[in-house]
């Protein structure tokens, strides 16, 4: 009965009637039944039947077919609930990450790529109804998952981001930015983002940030720039030893803020500083706030029911007191 409901569940006030129907059964028993008055009983025989103690079990079933009659009123039923999510308003983005070498520097730990990779990953399985590509650059760029639904293939692909040196070294912004634009151009949905990371300036690439930019604003893309860095001075590579290491030293942070506060402002989007792990990390959250997907939930319901069962034990339990009382009991009336 756990999962029973009613749907009149007002109609169990009618159960304080029966305690009145009980005081009343009892008050008027005897003047329900005729009585003779007689100087001695030794002329009649002791009748050993027991159907005047069966009797008041008529009443019992009137009693018992009322609160069945009650119970199938008040309607009890099951109800099955199945529920059905449908986007409404999807969203493709496109992250691009800076791959160069600067991305390795220890000022967020234990270096700004992890640090990256750690928080985009959260990011990406907080929005389990947007498409999500990849995009990496460096002083070139290209794609590393297409725009896909597939959670699993884009951070199995966030996973494997580190810098091995394939694309040549630099920072190409409006590279990466245009790489990501040309995967969503095409997109058919009602929201199209970049979220386009770098920590360094602009200084490679045959596309320049801002003719990416305008490209942006012409197919509606929205671009929010991070700039990932502390503030004054952190420790870059700057060669690899002989064992394959890299060695560090500490070079002065500088990152083109300018450039990307106008791309940002452009398209619509915001433009973002991270200087440490934390404040990565509440970018992100500002993002995935920003960007809200909205959801419609479907929900269907499935009533089962259980009042008949209620009612025809009522009918019969009727059925049976109105036969013995015209039948057996007729006598005793």
């Amino acid at each position: 009965m756990n999962k029973v409901t009613f749907l009149n569940p007002e109609f169990f006030w009618l159960f304080s009637i029966i305690p009145v129907l009980i005081g009343w059964q009892i008050w008027k028993r005897k003047a329900q039944t005729a009585t003779l008055k007689m100087s001695s009983l030794k002329g009649f025989e002791e009748s050993k039947s027991i159907l005047p103690k069966l009797k008041p079990m008529l009443f019992v079933f009137r009693i018992l077919a009322l609160s069945a009659m009650i119970i199938g009123l008040a309607r009890p039923r099951t109800v099955d609930i199945s529920s059905q999510t449908k986007t409404t308003k999807g969203i493709d983005i496109v992250m691009a990450i800076d791959v160069s070498g600067s991305m390795l520097a220890r000022d967020l730990k234990p270096n700004r790529m992890e640090a990256l990779k750690k928080v985009a990953q959260g990011f990406i399985e907080a929005r389990p109804n947007d498409r999500i590509g990849l995009v990496v650059y460096a002083s070139e760029a290209y794609t590393k998952t297409p725009v896909t639904s597939d959670k699993s293939v884009v951070l199995q692909a966030m996973q494997s981001v580190k810098y091995d040196n394939v694309l040549q070294d630099g920072t190409g912004i409006g590279m990466g930015l245009s790489t990501a634009i040309n995967r969503l151009k095409d997109s058919k949905a009602k929201s199209k983002v970049v979220i386009l990371m770098t920590d360094g300036v602009n200084n490679s690439g045959f596309i320049e940030p801002e003719t990416a930019s305008d490209i942006a604003k012409e197919y509606g893309i929205k671009v929010y720039t991070i700039g990932i860095g502390t503030n004054g001075n952190a420790e870059f590579p700057y060669a690899i030893a002989p064992d394959g290491t890299f060695l560090f030293k500490m070079m002065k942070v500088e990152i083109d803020e300018q450039l990307l506060k106008s791309i940002a402002a452009k398209t619509g989007g915001k433009y973002f500083r991270a200087t440490s792990n934390s404040k990565l990390a509440l970018i992100y959250e500002a993002i995935n706030k920003l960007e809200k997907t909205e959801i419609e939930e479907l929900k269907f319901y499935d009533y089962d029911e259980k009042f008949r069962p209620y009612v025809f034990f009522a009918l019969i339990l009727l059925f049976v007191e109105i036969f013995l009382r015209n039948t057996i009991f007729k006598s005793f009336i």
